[in-house]
């Protein structure tokens, strides 16, 4: 009973999301093959999560596990339930209340498992007027983690105007999901090089550079 109410609350998700947004995937810099990944997003609201998996093709949302903050995430059962049943998010301690769980660990179990996941190396929601926060070292250690794995940075365009912080009803307009040119971690690459690369090829989707206005692949 519950995998039904997930299937059917999840293509209300997808398809109010549209209805809002109508919301663009654009694949510029790779394909929506069904490959195991790590997209890595631009962070500006809680709806970020919804509009990667509402353009992500059926067959990719079933693999795709978005990484959430269980503070967040596990108040109130609807949100419990959207956040354990309908994207199967891998919840993480940002408090870091239980010292022995590694966030790190709980990701890379889920890679180990097949999933490809959405991580925000940010680590919280950007609401400042600068385009993207300094990164967390997480997205380093999780590619030295999981070496074979491709990270595919994605730019999430309009959304933190849908939906400003602290309103409940959403503004239609037009958003954009735009996927980059997939990235690992080179050999001997530093902690600090990695990172800088990482949040390079992410502001180089954003929209006003001609990268993110090629067409669709």
């Amino acid at each position: 009973m519950i995998r039904i109410l997930a299937a059917l609350f999840a293509n209300g998700i997808t398809l109010v999301t549209r209805l809002i947004t109508a919301v663009q995937g654009r694949w510029i810099g790779c394909g929506p093959a069904p490959a195991q990944r790590i997209y890595y997003a631009n962070h500006v609201s809680h709806g970020d999560i919804v509009l990667i998996w509402t353009v992500l093709a059926p067959a990719l949302r079933k693999m795709t596990r978005p990484v959430a903050g269980a503070d967040y995430w596990l108040k109130g059962r609807l949100r419990r339930f959207i956040a354990t049943d309908v994207f199967r998010a891998v919840l993480i301690d940002r408090e870091r209340s239980q010292p022995g769980r590694s966030p790190l660990a709980a990701m890379a179990k889920a890679v180990d498992e097949g999933a490809s996941l959405i991580v925000f190396p940010e680590g919280t929601r950007n609401m400042t007027d600068a385009p993207l926060l300094p990164f967390k070292g997480g997205i380093y250690h999780l590619a030295r983690r999981k070496p074979d794995v491709e990270l595919v940075p994605v730019w999430i365009a309009n959304l933190n105007r849908v939906l400003p912080k602290g309103e409940i009803v959403p503004i239609p307009l037009l958003c954009s999901v735009t996927f980059g040119t997939p990235l690992k971690l080179q050999t001997n690459e530093t902690r600090a090089d990695f990172v800088a690369r990482a949040r390079a090829e992410l502001l180089s989707l954003a929209p006003d550079t001609p990268r993110a206005a090629e067409p669709n692949r």
